[in-house]
């Protein structure tokens, strides 16, 4: 049994949920106004979506067609992205873009002094602590994310 190989979920209060929202909106004004999220990136951001991401690239790719341009692609698979995000590469990149000192330790609070467990077939496996992921299933954990892809500084 590896604890690595399970999802962490955590479960949070309507009020601890109402600030997660007030944290993101915070986050994504910021990071709107001095342009800190890559325009490209149309995941978990309002006004966005899959459906207009494959647009987008479809129209980049009958552009550069008709232009006579060489196009290559590569795809990548974030599907564990949300596991790997390490606590104190976030934190850092998020201190750097300027948003309130305030705001900093409590998304540090929000990551960390976790940790992990996992119960097969009635066997409960050591705690192990969690450094590195943001808790799926969160308000804010999809920003938290978009932070680290999109190397925002």
């Amino acid at each position: 049994m590896e604890v690595g190989n399970y999802i962490p979920v955590s479960f949070t209060s309507v009020v601890g949920q109402q600030m997660e929202h007030v944290i993101a909106g915070y986050l994504r004004q910021v990071w709107a106004m001095s342009g800190r999220l890559y325009e490209g990136q149309h995941g978990f951001r309002p006004g966005y979506s899959s459906e207009s991401q494959v647009v987008t690239v479809c129209q980049d790719i009958v552009d550069s067609l008709e232009d006579g341009v060489k196009t290559d692609a590569i795809i990548i698979d974030f599907s564990k992205a949300f596991n790997l995000v390490p606590h104190d590469r976030l934190l850092m990149k998020i201190t750097a873009t300027g948003v309130y000192l305030r705001v900093v330790v409590w998304v540090k609070e929000f990551l960390l002094g976790h940790s992990q467990r996992v119960r097969v077939d009635g066997q409960l496996s050591e705690k192990v602590k969690v450094t590195s992921g943001v808790p799926q299933g969160r308000v804010l954990s999809p920003l938290l994310l978009l932070a680290n892809v999109n190397n925002v500084w």
